[in-house]
């Protein structure tokens, strides 16, 4: 799996989405910290930015499985920080913890695939169709519902504890997915359905892989290329720095 060739316009990408993701997370800091009037952020708009942020980490993520040399290992270790990420807001932001957030869906995904493309000898390349696929139908699971274009189908009301109201209970299924009724996380990343676009990101390194030459998979713009190098610890810093900032401003 592991690959030793460094793709720098990758790095700058993830850079750009890291500068994409402080601005999205100090505009909620100011929003519902400083309780500042931003009328215009909670629009559609604003979901829009927020899905682009999302959608390209893990894409990013995916696609990079393929350079790394103890994958295992490094999904492990970015679930470990995730499962702090939940212990540090959980004493500071116990109204609107991180359970169950984008670090331990990375990890959670870099851990299962990863341990899944040992077991495979030979990944098909017309299966990154498949996953874009599975990620479009099962997009809506956390809504509780499957969907197929136009059509809706709607899952147990069981699966996801509507008439028990299970809130933080059977957190195994909200992990999975199946986003329990009264369950409160401020960024929330369920195995169903994101896996599958991690899936989608790690299946394009195989359609790319023969263009690595190409000018355009080598293009290093400074600093982003240093921050999508550094990107976890990055990630792991900003917000202690922007929760810094917000108290200054009041």
């Amino acid at each position: 799996m592991s690959n030793n060739s460094r793709l720098e316009s990758i790095d700058t990408l993830r850079g750009f989405t890291m500068i994409g993701m402080i601005l999205y997370h100090f505009c909620w800091d100011l929003k519902f910290i400083n309780r500042f009037d931003m009328p215009w952020y909670g629009t559609k708009w604003t979901y829009i930015w927020q899905q682009s942020i999302c959608w390209s980490f893990i894409l990013i993520s995916g696609f990079c499985l393929h350079f790394a040399k103890k994958p295992i290992k490094n999904g492990m270790i970015v679930f470990a920080c995730g499962l702090i990420v939940t212990a540090v807001t959980l004493v500071a932001l116990p109204k609107s913890p991180v359970i169950f957030g984008v670090l331990t869906l990375h990890g959670s995904a870099m851990i299962l695939v990863a341990f899944g493309d040992k077991l495979i000898k030979k990944r098909p390349k017309p299966a990154i169709i498949l996953w874009a696929l599975l990620f479009a139908i099962t997009k809506t699971i956390n809504k509780g519902y499957l969907c197929f274009g136009f059509s809706k189908l709607y899952l147990p009301e069981a699966l996801y504890g509507k008439e028990l109201h299970q809130g933080m209970k059977n957190l195994h299924l909200t992990y999975l997915g199946f986003k329990q009724e009264g369950f409160v996380s401020s960024d929330y990343f369920s195995i169903l359905p994101w896996i599958f676009l991690f899936l989608t990101g790690f299946f394009l390194y195989d359609l790319l892989e023969h263009d690595f030459n190409n000018k355009a998979f080598h293009i290093d713009i400074k600093p982003f290329s240093w921050l999508g190098k550094h990107s976890l610890l990055i990630y792991m810093l900003h917000q202690p720095v922007l929760y810094g900032i917000s108290m200054l401003l009041g």
